[in-house]
């Protein structure tokens, strides 16, 4: 499991460093000229921080299943990559095609998962060996 969280952590660091890239000269042209451009760039750049930030909260979680017991670490890892794919996954999803109900449903729920998998990860912080 620590080479899958690995894995995990360099293909999300890698992907949140290229939405960051898109997000930074790419968009810009995409968006042009609609009226709620603004709201939608900083959506992407709130989706490529936090993409990233958890990217690397993945390489920590391999950490943790290496020196903790039990399945706590593990559960932390996947609990993080499915709140990285519904929380930013959906705020780029929202810019891209404008669909604001995302931002009411699937954003807060992958918010959550974010949360829980932090909780699971303090949990088997305190299982290290």
């Amino acid at each position: 499991m620590e080479r899958a969280f690995l894995i995990a952590a360099t293909i999300n660091g890698f992907l949140a460093v290229a939405t960051g890239a898109f997000g930074a000269h790419g968009l810009h042209k995409k968006l042009a000229g609609l009226p709620d451009k603004a709201v939608r760039l900083e959506w992407w750049q709130t989706a490529a921080h936090y993409h990233l930030t958890h990217a690397l909260a993945l390489g920590l979680m391999a950490y943790l299943v290496s020196r903790s017991s039990g399945y706590p670490a593990v559960a932390a890892g996947w609990v993080l990559l499915a709140g990285i794919v519904l929380f930013s996954g959906s705020l780029y999803v929202m810019t891209l095609t404008g669909t604001r109900s995302l931002g009411a449903t699937l954003v807060p729920a992958g918010g959550v998962l974010l949360l829980v998998g932090w909780a699971l990860a303090a949990v088997a912080a305190f299982r290290v060996v």
